[in-house]
């Protein structure tokens, strides 16, 4: 899953960007407003964690600018704890869903599965397909009922092909959700995770369709 974070300070910047790369989230990070639509118009993002108060571009603007593009990814708001007509127009303004600075951190991953989860049409917090069940508040999987051990990257992968069975994802596709901007990418990672991925779950678990990318069947 691919995540942008848009937030001007740069402690609670540093610190939140590595909280998300630790669990396993590519995330980019922009520090202003005008950065953030940038952003936002060149890439696909499973989720924005979005401040308000930004220099060039303040986040309710960056906010309805997105939604005026009829843009549906989830934007997690954040806002000072006192700044109740903050939270009250960014939810008006499209926002899913805001959580309170200083951030709790078990909060914030909490919120982030939510919208991801709700994003993917799930209410239960399992995702769960052919056998296959990812936790995705412990990271941890299980084929027929017995623990899977998952690469990072392998989960990556994994997680946004179960939520969509039968939903192709080009190769491109698959390489944003693995990797951030700053991160090297290999032309040929995608069918390493992949091949990977098939010695455990089975050949067939995840099919090629050729000259378009790869698919979970749904059956």
């Amino acid at each position: 899953m691919r995540i942008l974070l848009v937030e001007d300070d740069e402690m609670i910047g540093r610190a939140v960007l590595d909280l998300l790369r630790g669990e396993n989230y590519a995330t980019d990070w922009v520090r202003d407003g005008s950065a953030a639509d940038t952003a936002l118009q060149a890439g696909q993002y499973d989720l924005v964690l979005l401040d308000l108060g930004l220099p060039r571009t303040d986040g309710l603007q960056v906010l309805r600018t997105l939604r005026a593009r009829r843009s549906t990814v989830p934007v997690l708001v954040a806002t000072a704890r006192d700044a109740v007509g903050d939270r009250v127009a960014g939810l008006d303004a499209g926002a899913d869903d805001y959580i309170v600075k200083p951030y709790d951190t078990d909060e914030l991953l909490a919120r982030v599965r939510a919208l991801l989860r709700r994003s993917a049409g799930r209410a239960e917090p399992l995702i769960s397909h052919k056998g296959v069940d990812l936790n995705p508040a412990t990271k941890q999987a299980n084929l027929n009922g017995q623990p899977l051990a998952l690469s990072a990257r392998e989960w990556a992968l994994l997680e946004p092909m179960l939520q969509r069975p039968g939903v192709v994802f080009s190769r491109a596709q698959l390489e944003e959700k693995l990797y951030g901007w700053k991160d090297e990418v290999s032309s040929n990672a995608v069918e390493v995770y992949v091949h990977g991925l098939r010695k455990k779950l089975g050949s067939d678990f995840i099919k090629t369709v050729r000259g378009l990318g790869y698919v979970v069947p749904r059956d």
